[in-house]
């Protein structure tokens, strides 16, 4: 479990960003950890803003929602960039679903961070291919803490970190569920993609 280095305001003026990524496959529990951080962030009475891609309906057309039902209130984008002009002086800006986004979450992460924020990103780290899936190799790069959290493969239950698209479709971005993917370990993966 990530426990947070410094939650408490800083007792200096100036406040010290940085950026946290929370990655892995389908079902690992992705946003129910950055709920999970951004909750804790209201306690410390840090004010938070929390942003999902636009075309994310699948649970909530205002809300990020873990497939455990847990929710947090969210602003829906279209793009990166709007992002930083809904954020304020907000303390943490949390943003699910990172891989729907371009390339150019990267650049607003690093404005946010050097604004003085505490940036927590959530998303896939892999495509249905198992492929690293831009942008959020970059952001790993680039940020202060990585937590990788796994699901329960779905064939044979050890840990798994692969999303096994359950259909034909190459389509690089297709929103489902259940219906549409499967978590599965690195063995049940490859014997199942070919």
């Amino acid at each position: 479990m990530f426990i947070e280095p410094s939650i408490g305001r800083n007792k200096s003026p100036e406040r010290k960003g940085q950026i946290e990524v929370i990655c892995g496959s389908m079902f690992s529990g992705k946003t129910e950890e950055l709920i999970r951080r951004l909750n804790r962030a209201k306690i410390a009475r840090q004010k938070v803003e929390i942003f999902k891609p636009s075309i994310d309906k699948r649970y909530s057309d205002s809300e990020v929602v873990s497939h455990n039902e847990n929710t947090i209130r969210s602003t829906p984008v279209d793009f990166a960039d709007d992002i930083l002009l809904l954020s304020g002086d907000c303390d943490v800006v949390g943003i699910d679903e990172v891989q729907f986004f371009d390339n150019e979450i990267v650049s607003v992460a690093q404005k946010l961070s050097r604004q003085g924020k505490r940036v927590i990103l959530a998303g896939l780290d892999m495509d249905f291919e198992g492929n690293p899936f831009e942008p959020m190799p970059s952001l790993m790069a680039i940020a202060e803490y990585v937590t990788k959290v796994h699901a329960i493969c779905m064939k044979c239950g050890d840990l798994a970190a692969f999303s096994l698209r359950l259909s034909d479709s190459k389509q690089k971005v297709m929103l489902g569920e259940k219906e549409a993917y499967e978590a599965r370990c690195r063995k049940c993966f490859f014997e199942d993609k070919n």
